[in-house]
């Protein structure tokens, strides 16, 4: 288990370095962000002076390790657009970010788990296709589209919810969920929604299938006791790790919702910073949900192993 882990961080060091090294020069190619900071009078001397005094004058790979050992210490510069620190401007969008994921993710579970047991356990029933169906449906419906028609008509036909922008209430000092969150929360989550609807059928189906529930069947033991401790036990296992990739997702591919529905978090300001040719926060923005994606990944495998104990990772 310790080589495991060990093996993983190494692992999860080379793929956060890739990220930087992509991020960097994939944004290198998309021009020059001096070009849209200028005026269109601006003379050639001007434009020459301003990429001098932001540094991209230097040579790239030059640009690229000065952005590396800053990038280690938490520095990821000053944004182009806004002129406040990038980590800054991550660390305030962060909230909204995380609140519209938590309640995505919590609708996912709260809907696709339950659905996925109820098929799993009574195949072939009503509750079998209902589950087959939310699965389908949550798999191949665009979050995009769904988006556009959740606002067509309960935001502006209905007037149940709010169109777009983030409502909070304050409660002993914290800012809790309005009903503002409800619409893009669904949007965004009925994919994942859909994923742990299958997976879990899946996953009781195969494990009732397996010798061990077959030897408590033959032992006598009443049905709500092998389903309980042996068919949920271990059907829940594998929803660790789906759940820890499942919640990066939703926090790092948020940029669609996040821009229909107007809210305030990372997703929106990514957007606005890849059409401003915001070098710095794009990087910093980058970084941070990649960071927090390998991590979440990282702590959902090492639980995996812990509870499991047949899992002997690298042994």
């Amino acid at each position: 288990m310790q080589r495991y882990i060990l093996s993983r961080l190494i692992q999860s060091f080379i793929m956060l370095v890739g990220v930087l090294f992509i991020v960097f020069f994939m944004l290198q190619l998309t021009g020059d962000p001096v070009a849209l900071m200028v005026s269109r009078n601006a003379s050639p001397e001007q434009v020459e002076e301003l990429r001098e005094e932001l540094g991209f004058n230097r040579p790239v790979m030059v640009q690229f390790a000065d952005f590396v050992s800053k990038a280690v210490r938490g520095d990821f510069g000053m944004s182009l657009r806004h002129h406040q620190p990038a980590m800054e401007l991550i660390l305030e969008r962060l909230p909204a970010t995380v609140e519209l994921a938590s309640m995505a993710l919590l609708f996912a579970m709260v809907v696709g788990i339950p659905l996925g047991l109820l098929g799993g356990s009574n195949p072939g029933s009503i509750w079998d296709t209902l589950a087959r169906g939310a699965g389908l449906i949550g798999q191949t419906i665009p979050n995009f589209w769904l988006a556009l028609i959740l606002i067509m008509v309960f935001a502006v036909g209905l007037g149940w919810f709010p169109s777009f922008g983030r409502e909070t209430r304050q409660f002993m000092g914290l800012a809790l969920p309005t009903k503002s969150v409800i619409l893009p929360a669904f949007a965004l989550g009925l994919f994942t929604m859909g994923q742990l609807v299958r997976f879990t059928r899946s996953a009781v189906l195969e494990i009732k299938n397996e010798d061990f529930v077959r030897t408590a069947y033959s032992k006598g033991l009443a049905d709500r006791r092998i389903y309980i401790k042996h068919i949920l036990r271990n059907a829940a296992i594998p929803l660790i790790s789906i759940l820890g990739v499942q919640f990066g997702y939703l926090l790092s591919g948020s940029i669609y919702i996040e821009t229909i529905f107007s809210w305030p978090g990372l997703g929106n300001l990514l957007a606005e910073s890849i059409g401003n040719r915001d070098f710095a926060l794009v990087q910093a923005i980058a970084f941070f949900t990649s960071l927090v994606v390998v991590s979440l990944n990282l702590t959902a495998d090492i639980a995996y192993g812990m509870a499991d104990p047949r899992i002997r990772y690298g042994e």
